[in-house]
Parts: C-alpha cells; sequence; structure tokens
C-alpha cells in the first residue's frame, strides 16, 4: 500500500535548526518607530562572520508584512508608541507563521506599556524576540522578559558585536523553549491517551460464571495501548456467558474509536436480549454510521454459551473460528462453514447461529488475525491457523493453561515473525472444569 507523503509545514527559521546542518544566514527583522535614527552599526556579523541581514519595520503593520519564515530574530523597540499598531487590518505578503498572525488590532497608547510587545509576540508566537530600552527603563526591559521576550538590550550601549551575541542567545533560547515546551506536550499528551485507552479496555463481566477468562492484547500501533482489535465477554441473567472478538481494518487510531464503539454496543444489545444474526444485524447498521469512510469493515466472532456449559452458539462474521481444547484431545477449530460476510461489506447480510457442542471440560481461545498472519522467518510464508494449532498444542504439551498459555503464544509469534507483529492482536481463553 502507498504511504501518503505528508505536506511540510512552515517551521520558522529561529525553530527549524537541525544538528549538522551547515548555519543559514542570521535574518533579523527590527521594529522601530525611526529606523533612519535607531541602529548606528554599518554592518553585523554572526559568529561565522556571515553579514546579519536586517529588515526594518515602521509600525505592526510592516512587521506583519516582512515577517517570513526565514526571520530568526524580532528586535523591537519598546519607545514604539502604541498608537503605532492602530488600524492595520490584515497584512498581505507571505504567509506569517500561523494564520492569526496576519491580523493586528489597534493598540490604545498609555493603557499598557508592554501593549506592543504583547502583540508580537501574538502575531510572531514561535519567533525569538529582543526588546530594546533605555537604560533607565530596566525594570521595564525585566518585565519585558518575564511577558515572554527572550532577552533585552539597552540603546545606549548597542554595539555590533553585543547585538550580534544576544541574537544568537535569544535564538537558542527560543528553540529550547520551545523543544521544552513540545516535550511536556507530548508528556501530557501521552499521559491522557495512556489513561483514556486503559479505560476504554473492557472489564469482563461474568460474575457467578463458573468459567475462568484470560486474555491478552498487543495493539499494531507503535507506542499505543489500543488499537482496532476489541473483545468482550457478559453474563447475563439467565445464566448464559457471551463472549466475543472483533477486529476493524487498519490499526490507527479511527480503528481504535469505531472498535470500541462496536464493543460497547455489543455489550448493551447483548445485555438488552439479542444474539446472534439480529445482534450482527444491528452492529451492522451501527458501522455503517460510525464508520469514517466506506471502506471500512470489521470482522467479528461471537460465542452464547449455554448456562450448563456444555454448548454455545457460534457465529462468524468474516472472523477466523475459535479453537477448542479438550482432555486427551488436541486443540482443534470449532466448524467454519456457512459463516457471514464481515461487518460493513454487504448491506441486508445474514449471519447464520451454529450450534457446537463443547462438552463437560473445554478450553476456548478467540483470536484475532494477527496472531496468526505474522510470518515465519525471512520469507512470505505466514503461520496461519494451521501453523496456530501446532503451535498451541506444543504450548499444551507443556502444561501451560490460562494466561501462561496465551503469552507463550503471542510471544512465540512475534520470534517467529522476526520482531513486532504489524498487526493489531487480541486473544481471549474461557476455561470450564467439568
Amino acid at each position: 500500500m502507498t504511504v501518503p507523503v505528508p505536506r511540510q509545514r512552515d517551521i520558522p527559521a529561529a525553530e527549524s535548526g537541525q544538528p549538522g546542518a551547515p548555519p543559514q544566514p542570521l535574518t533579523l527583522l527590527v521594529i522601530q518607530d525611526d529606523p533612519g535614527g535607531g541602529l548606528s552599526v554599518p554592518e553585523i556579523l554572526d559568529a561565522d562572520g556571515q553579514r546579519i541581514r536586517i529588515r526594518t519595520a515602521r509600525n505592526l503593520t510592516e512587521a506583519a508584512r516582512l515577517l517570513t519564515q526565514d526571520v530568526h530574530c524580532i528586535l523591537l523597540d519598546l519607545s514604539l508608541p502604541g498608537s503605532a499598531a492602530r488600524a492595520v487590518g490584515t497584512a498581505g505578503g507571505p504567509a506569517g507563521p500561523v494564520a492569526a498572525a496576519r491580523t493586528v488590532t489597534a493598540v490604545e497608547p498609555g493603557t499598557d506599556e508592554l501593549a506592543t510587545l504583547r502583540q508580537v509576540l501574538r502575531i510572531a508566537p514561535r519567533h525569538a524576540v529582543l526588546v530594546l530600552t533605555a537604560e533607565a527603563d530596566a525594570d521595564r526591559a525585566a518585565e519585558a522578559v518575564r511577558v515572554g521576550a527572550q532577552d533585552f538590550l539597552f540603546r545606549d550601549e548597542l554595539d555590533g558585536r553585543l547585538l550580534s551575541r544576544a541574537i544568537r542567545y535569544a535564538v537558542e533560547r527560543k528553540r529550547a523553549d520551545i523543544a521544552q515546551y513540545k516535550l511536556a506536550e507530548s508528556r501530557l499528551r501521552a499521559q491522557e491517551n495512556a489513561r483514556l485507552e486503559r479505560g476504554l479496555l473492557p472489564t469482563p463481566l461474568l460474575e457467578g460464571a463458573d468459567l475462568r477468562f484470560a486474555a491478552r492484547y498487543r495493539p499494531g500501533r507503535s507506542r499505543a495501548l489500543l488499537g482496532g482489535d476489541f473483545y468482550d465477554a457478559v453474563r447475563t441473567p439467565d445464566g448464559t456467558v457471551h463472549a466475543m472478538i472483533g477486529d476493524v481494518c487498519g490499526h490507527g487510531p479511527d480503528e481504535a474509536a469505531l472498535g470500541v464503539e462496536l464493543r460497547i454496543a455489543w455489550r448493551a444489545l447483548t445485555l438488552a436480549g439479542l444474539c446472534g444474526d439480529d445482534l450482527l444485524a444491528t452492529l451492522q447498521e451501527v458501522i455503517e454510521v460510525e464508520r469514517p469512510c466506506e471502506e471500512i469493515f470489521a470482522t467479528l466472532c461471537t460465542v452464547d454459551i449455554s448456562p450448563d456449559g456444555r454448548r454455545a452458539g457460534l457465529c462468524l462474521a468474516g472472523h477466523p473460528a475459535p479453537l477448542i481444547t479438550r482432555p486427551g484431545r488436541p486443540a482443534t477449530l470449532l466448524p467454519y462453514e456457512d459463516s457471514g460476510p464481515a461487518l460493513g461489506l454487504l448491506p441486508r447480510a445474514r449471519w447464520p447461529r451454529r450450534q457446537v457442542e463443547l462438552g463437560g471440560t473445554w478450553s476456548l481461545m478467540l483470536y484475532t488475525d494477527g496472531l496468526i498472519e505474522g510470518r515465519i522467518g525471512d520469507g512470505r510464508e505466514r503461520l496461519g491457523q494451521d501453523g496456530m494449532v501446532e503451535m498451541i498444542n506444543r504450548h499444551l504439551e507443556r502444561g501451560l493453561r490460562g494466561e501462561g498459555l496465551l503469552e507463550a503464544a503471542v510471544t512465540e509469534a512475534r520470534r517467529l515473525n522476526g520482531g513486532e507483529l504489524t498487526d493489531d492482536v487480541a486473544v481471549v481463553l474461557l476455561d470450564r472444569a467439568g
């Protein structure tokens, strides 16, 4: 499948420095009321001896127009009158760092000594900012740094060497601030996602059932907790135990969200008394409404185990058949003839419910295709259902049961694949002792 190439987003020069990349000439945008009487240094050099390019704006209207992506730093003269920011409208020219940067509102003079600085920080949130003021205004300069400027300079002491050093410092400090902010934001988002995804994993409702339940879940997305696979198990008031496992095609966040919706819908419909074809037909309506595009479908396997635990109804919607183990016999697949199509593929489809005999003592394993579609070694051969059955029987011969059996199965599938499985994997095990 062809992977789309994302569009390159515009990044301010102050943010786009890469280790090992050749140094770029620095560009300084000077905002002052009197361009002719400000910077008297004829030439400003950076650390590599390259001439720093200077652009001059008399007010915020011109600043918004000149604030292109190659600007590294902004030097703002705090003596710029607040009225200079009045009635600038929408700036034309090259795109600024954000759409909001193109619109600058009026600043009433005398209402805020740092109003112009606050406007600059709003229109250039990802650019380094230096402020220029008189030495007598040291407190104001310090307040400017607290508001958001990277550093301040005194107008009377300004020279080329000091300015070039201040520019480099401001640019690097801005890069560090942005990196720190992104790191904190990433950690916060990861924590929120982890809490959300843990909360979305099911808690089986099996109180009163004489069955043992075990499950293993491994999403295919890197650093994710939840993928497009889903499972659940509940016991209804009549003593019937219902279990299901499903797989939404794909393994991104949209698929994960749809899987959660289908699981919750399945639980609600099951507790309301639906079963078999009626239940799957309703779930098909859910996926048709909730899926992000018509190409999305989901496979599903449902079993309803009778109160005495000896029989079960089985419905398959494009899903691999469960595996059953009985004492003294090797593990085998349950019959899977006459299964219906995956949910979301065919309108008005039907899903026949097949009655199967379980016996007194048994172990039933439901799984998604992520377990069986991993490769075997470096070739193109996949584990498949037959390979999975052989693998489970080897582990059963070693005496593995319950969670230990599931963990061993997933671990061996990863080992045979030569690394992490690319698809989501979910495995559910129900055990009954006669």
